[in-house]
């Protein structure tokens, strides 16, 4: 197995420019408006992936895609478990000192899926079946996806099957399903099948997708396996109540897994009932005699635990304990709680855009995409395809603090806290890959799952310092939105401190007309410019780190002297580190040229000559797929947002007159081929003016999964792209801003810009435990604290604007910001300050 490509987020079809604002990519012939639930109303084989990841459902540790139940028909039959996962060793064609050499792999986990019908011996396979009726829903206020259709069989007997399933967000641990067969005009023999199965080590149930896994040159999928990954510890198949147990380890990682499913079948017809089991199959049979009219319904409870060592054995007692527990507490139970659940998480949550139905339907689903990949990911961070696929080998990158820890932490601040903590407990993984690449403090790994370096390629990977400063980023603005001082004092100061260190040592000082710091070696966001000096993104965001360090240290010392002494005693904390952290900060070099009146993205960006975009081939497109790296890397063309992410996460420290300079500069040199890029240029683009623009690249995020719009939604929902979505309403319309992370004070910003075909924004933000709600309109913007006792300010256009419980407040806005028709233009053929043009190229051998 090997990984020797740039590892991110890429688009594997052919990238264009972000689709009209007005339009809808759905079939809607196929997938009608519902804006509380994703509705299929015909089958469509052509895209099974998809399809799958879309209609997954899962609770940020468990997540069962959306297979069908008769396991007929599928791209990927998956049920992945948040960290569980199998480790291989790197092979590097050319060895050196510091490269990764271990990489990890999420592990497709033993199937509970399967429930296969047969009726007078024919199986229900839906890609062949007469279907006189079918329609699938994904239910985001139930959180239960339901099958139902209408089946004539070969003989002419009509068959209705409705199936249920679910992953509890109460439970964690937990899976239901119901499968329900009526006989609709005649008496037919039924055979039910319902099985546990080990799908990772078979080779019948691979990816039907040509080139997936060892042999691929697409980064974004995972790596496959040349030997067995799950060693069977034991197989139970209990005849008298059905119940089913396996038991692994994985063969090298040493992980453990231990899965039980209980089976309850109801029934007037007669019936029989046989089990059995074996290393990688378990399942139990039921033969039912049915008559017309006969309803046979089916509930099977499954329960998966899983550890680092803990004996596979301990580990079914534990799914045996979940089981029990839910039996007694009621499978009605389980779908009330589940309701409950989300009517609670949508109190907090919902983003409403009246008047728009279509829009609010994707909207939701994106929003309930987080959710499930995150709720329960306790322990475990939040991985880039949440646990509704194998893409990106169920790695854990820069993405959860920078595109989903903003939606937990104004919504959900607990699941921000959980991911946060779990970056903590990999801490001492960090200050030793810092060791490794000689520097002091601590290192986060560019892509991981148990803690090490997974990144093979390291110019793309290690090379991406930024993530030091991306966590501290996240970790400031959960304190700040939350107070809470006691994960400050405990744990978060100790990723302060590390983080800090690290840009102290890395970067050096210069004498130059001014003392100046600089970092050198880096990659910043753009994957497409790799290892270069003074990348704007790292520098603005290292000098953020450590500002923020040093307030904390000393923050720390004042307010918690007792945590302090700890920390020092932890830490080795020396008194004079906060005010070094301080100058690097404040003599941190920004590359600006004056000359252009904007700033480079590293200091040789400018003098790289302009890939030429416009003439670039379709079949050309992504770059990464059909162009050497080398190649890449010495145009100035961009991958996704780097200086524009920068405008965005300190937007405070940049004028509007550089925003809209370096907007226009950069829009049009970013190729797209990054989901993560879109939600951050509409951002940016709503501010500066360029309105039309940014909603088409809203548009253009909103519908990455749902239309498919990279062609690799089959290996999983795109987490951070709709965590994206989220910022882009409610930081990019709504204009929602936190402005005082960096600054030592705590101010949140409110300054809007409302397309104009929309009638208003409605959203929600918990701040220190008070919920308001932010309702803009074209001509004013209404706040009313929905839940809590605390008044909240705003800065709202230079107003300082309070809430308080019972007093609702109403602001008039004499705009919606400046409007700037069409996009900015293409800056081929501009001049450098040396007078020497930019031109715009398109490599090529022949």
């Amino acid at each position: 197995m090997t990984a020797d490509l740039p590892e991110d987020h890429s688009n594997q079809g052919p990238p264009d420019q972000p689709p009209p604002a007005h339009e809808d990519p759905m079939d809607r012939t196929r997938f009608p408006v519902d804006p509380w639930r994703l509705v299929e109303t015909r089958f469509d084989g052509t895209d099974l992936g998809i399809t799958e990841s879309l209609f997954a459902v899962g609770n940020g540790y468990l997540g069962l895609r959306g297979n069908y139940s008769e396991s007929r028909d599928a791209h990927l039959d998956g049920t992945f478990i948040n960290g569980f996962h199998e480790t291989w060793p790197i092979s590097h064609a050319e060895e050196a000192y510091g490269f990764a050499r271990v990489g990890q792999t999420i592990v497709n986990a033993p199937d509970p899926k399967v429930i296969r019908l047969y009726v007078d011996d024919e199986p229900l396979q839906v890609s062949i079946a007469d279907m006189r009726a079918y329609e699938r829903v994904l239910d985001f206020r139930s959180g239960v996806l339901e099958r139902d259709l209408e089946w004539r069989t070969p003989a002419g007997k009509r068959v209705r099957v409705r199936s249920l399933r679910m992953v509890p967000l109460a439970q964690r641990h937990l899976a239901v399903m119901t499968f329900e067969v009526t006989l609709l005009d005649h008496g037919a023999s039924l055979i039910i099948s319902s099985q546990l199965m080990n799908r990772q080590d078979s080779d019948e149930h691979k990816p039907r997708q040509a080139g997936l896994g060892g042999g691929t040159t697409d980064p974004r999928q995972a790596a496959s396996f040349d030997h067995r990954v799950l060693e069977p510890q034991l197989h139970h198949a209990d005849p008298a109540t059905g119940r089913l147990k396996l038991g692994y380890r994985t063969s090298e990682s040493q992980m453990t897994l231990g899965v039980v499913a209980d089976h309850h079948l109801e029934t007037d017809a007669p019936y029989s009932m046989t089990v059995d089991s074996e290393d990688d199959l378990a399942k139990v049979i039921y033969r039912i005699a049915g008559e017309p009219g006969t309803t046979v319904r089916l509930t099977k409870l499954v329960a998966f635990h899983t550890a680092n060592t803990i004996p596979a054995r301990e580990l079914i007692d534990r799914c045996e304990r979940t089981l029990d527990r839910t039996w007694e507490e009621g499978v009605e139970a389980q779908y009330d709680a589940q309701r409950a659940w989300l009517d609670q998480f949508w109190a907090r949550s919902d983003v409403e855009v009246p008047g728009h139905p279509d829009l609010q339907q994707a909207i939701r689903w994106n929003l309930f995409s987080i959710l499930q990949a995150s709720a329960r990911a306790e322990g475990q961070g939040i991985a880039a395809k949440g646990v509704t696929g194998s893409g990106y080998g169920g790695h854990y990158f820069w993405d959860t603090e920078i595109y989903v820890l903003p939606f937990l932490t104004y919504t959900l601040p607990w699941a921000a806290r959980n991911a946060l903590r779990f970056r903590y407990t990999l801490l001492e993984y960090a200050r030793t890959r810092a060791r490794e690449l000689s520097q002091k403090g601590a290192l986060f790994p560019w892509r991981t799952i148990n803690g090490h370096e997974a990144s093979a390629y390291y110019a793309a990977g290690t090379a991406q310092y930024h993530i030091d400063a991306d966590i501290s980023y996240a970790l400031s603005q959960y304190l700040g939105a939350t107070g809470d001082d006691d994960f400050l004092a405990h744990e978060a100061i100790d990723i302060f401190v590390e983080t800090a260190r690290l840009w102290a040592d890395l970067g050096f000082w210069r004498d130059e007309t001014q003392r100046t710091f600089h970092i050198h070696g880096v990659t910043g966001p753009d994957e497409y410019t790799a290892v270069v000096d003074d990348n704007l993104y790292t520098n603005v965001l290292a000098r953020f780190n450590l500002r923020r360090a040093a307030r904390a240290v000393r923050e720390l010392a004042l307010n918690f002297p007792e945590a302090y002494a700890d920390l020092v005693r932890r830490t080795g904390l020396t008194p004079d580190e906060p005010t070094e952290w301080e100058n690097c900060a404040a003599g941190m070099l920004i590359p600006f040229d004056e000359h252009l009146g904007i700033h480079p993205q590293d200091v040789d960006f400018l003098e790289r000559e302009m890939w030429d975009l416009r003439n670039t081939p379709l079949e050309k497109r992504p770059l990464l797929l059909n162009y050497h790296p080398l190649v890449i890397y010495r145009f100035q063309v961009l991958k996704q947002a780097d200086v524009v992410l920068a405008l965005y996460l300190q937007g405070d420290e940049f004028t509007a007159e550089q925003k809209k300079a370096d907007f226009e500069y950069y829009d049009p040199i970013t190729t797209g081929d990054s989901t993560l890029s879109a939600t951050v240029q509409s951002i940016i683009a709503a501010e500066v003016g360029y309105h039309e623009l940014a909603l088409r690249y809203f548009n253009a995020a909103l519908y990455v999964d749902l239309a498919d719009r990279h062609s690799n939604t089959a290996e999983g929902v795109h987490v951070a792209s709709t965590g994206g979505v989220w910022s882009a309403l409610v930081a990019g319309f709504g204009g929602f801003r936190d402005i005082g992370s960096g600054a030592g004070k705590r101010q949140w910003r409110i300054d809007p810009r409302l397309p104009e075909a929309w009638e208003s924004l409605v959203y929600r933000l918990t701040l220190r435990g008070t919920r308001v709600r932010v309702t803009v309109r074209a001509s004013e913007l209404e706040l009313l604290v929905e839940d809590g006792d605390r008044a909240i300010t705003f800065d709202v256009r230079d107003e300082l604007v309070t809430v308080a419980p019972g007093k609702p407040v109403t602001v008039a806005l004499k705009d919606q910001g400046p409007r700037l028709s069409g996009q900015p233009k293409y800056p081929a053929g501009t001049r450098r300050s040396d007078g020497t043009v930019i031109s715009a190229i398109v490599p090529s051998g022949e």
